[in-house]
């Protein structure tokens, strides 16, 4: 028996967060396992955030150079506009699995005193909504929780990001689980139900990036107005990739996250020195390396890539940082693909610079 106005309008915000809130499931799990070649680990997600979220059954999978654990990534997106999703709507159970949860849930619920006034009624209409087919105009209800159609599709249910440290952020994926057939995709009003693109954008805030520490002549410690080379072999300086998948019975996406390193930033750690080039930033060469490793004869050169200090580090080091930056893209189940903004990872190192010595005959 659908009805006009949105559920949202008739429920009221906080009886719409009670009914959200009925479900309470178990804490996310995860699992590791190594990739084979130590740049990562194969992990498997099924939700996050506090236990009185709604999670989805199905797990994504990560695999390639992700982190091993539900942290996130030590890359940086150099748009600092663009977020992870906080949230998203995936598939969680089949309808005979969904009708045990839900059903003992609400029974659990209306037994629980206090549960009287709007929190009873908004309880008994979530009840109706499963039961006898009581809707909105944008949410059809559902007869017995759709146990007649169990193996033709699932429902499904908001999830929160883990990661995202923003509690209204993370929950604003508030709308009742809802019924989709096998192969058919979700109405268009769920813009946050899980695609590609999502997955490409969890692939890469679990994407694990290498270290960037670049060789450096002289090595040991350098000289103060002499020129320090640096370089980035190109063995060491490679893409990296990180796949995020989904898998149920009638439906299965993944996405694949590639990271291309395009430039090397130096900052000497001091304001009394110059990079080469002026900018600090050394492109990528034609081979994939950064700069050219030091030669016998060089000494009197300007390097590619590089540093020289004007002051000595005294007792103590500059902390030089090398910082890359990476070109991100993605490719998805369908064809589906497209750019994410440029990534960045840097670490720092010791740098000492002594004072040239001179000799009084």
């Amino acid at each position: 028996m659908p009805v006009s106005g949105s559920r949202r309008v008739l429920l009221g915000t906080g009886a719409l967060t009670l009914l959200l809130s009925v479900l309470v499931l178990t804490e996310p799990a995860y699992a590791t396992g190594p990739t084979g070649k130590d740049k990562g680990a194969d992990t498997e997600q099924s939700g996050g955030g506090d236990s009185t979220s709604i999670y989805a059954a199905a797990k994504i999978q990560y695999s390639g150079a992700v982190t091993k654990t539900g942290g996130t990534g030590n890359v940086t997106s150099s748009d600092v506009n663009w977020t992870p999703p906080p949230c998203w709507y995936a598939p969680y159970l089949g309808a005979k699995d969904f009708k045990k949860e839900m059903s003992g849930q609400i029974e659990g619920a209306k037994n629980t005193p206090g549960m009287g006034g709007t929190a009873g009624a908004a309880i008994g209409e979530m009840q109706r909504h499963y039961e006898d087919e009581y809707g909105w105009t944008d949410t059809p209800g559902y007869k017995d929780y759709n146990v007649d159609k169990d193996g033709e599709g699932m429902f499904w249910a908001a999830v929160e990001n883990p990661d995202e440290p923003d509690v209204l952020k993370r929950s604003s994926c508030n709308d009742l689980p809802f019924w989709v057939d096998n192969g058919d995709t979700p109405p268009a009003r769920y813009e946050e139900a899980i695609k590609p693109e999502i997955l490409a954008a969890l692939a890469y805030q679990r994407m694990q990036l290498p270290d960037t520490k670049v060789t450096l002549a002289p090595e040991a410690a350098t000289k103060v107005n002499l020129p320090t080379w640096a370089w980035l072999d190109k063995a060491v300086f490679d893409e990296v990739q990180a796949t995020a998948a989904i898998n149920v019975p009638g439906f299965g996406i993944q996405a694949t996250t590639t990271a291309k390193p395009v430039s090397l930033k130096l900052e000497p750690g001091t304001t009394d020195a110059e990079t080469f080039p002026a900018s600090g930033q050394c492109a990528i060469n034609a081979d994939n390396s950064i700069g050219r490793p030091y030669a016998k004869g060089d000494a009197d050169k300007t390097p590619p890539c590089g540093i020289r200090y004007l002051h000595s580090s005294g007792d103590g080091v500059f902390k030089l940082r090398a910082t890359i930056t990476w070109k991100i893209s993605w490719t998805g189940t369908g064809g589906a693909g497209g750019d994410l903004p440029d990534g960045t990872f840097g670490t720092t190192q010791d740098v000492t610079v002594q004072e040239i010595q001179a000799v009084n005959r």
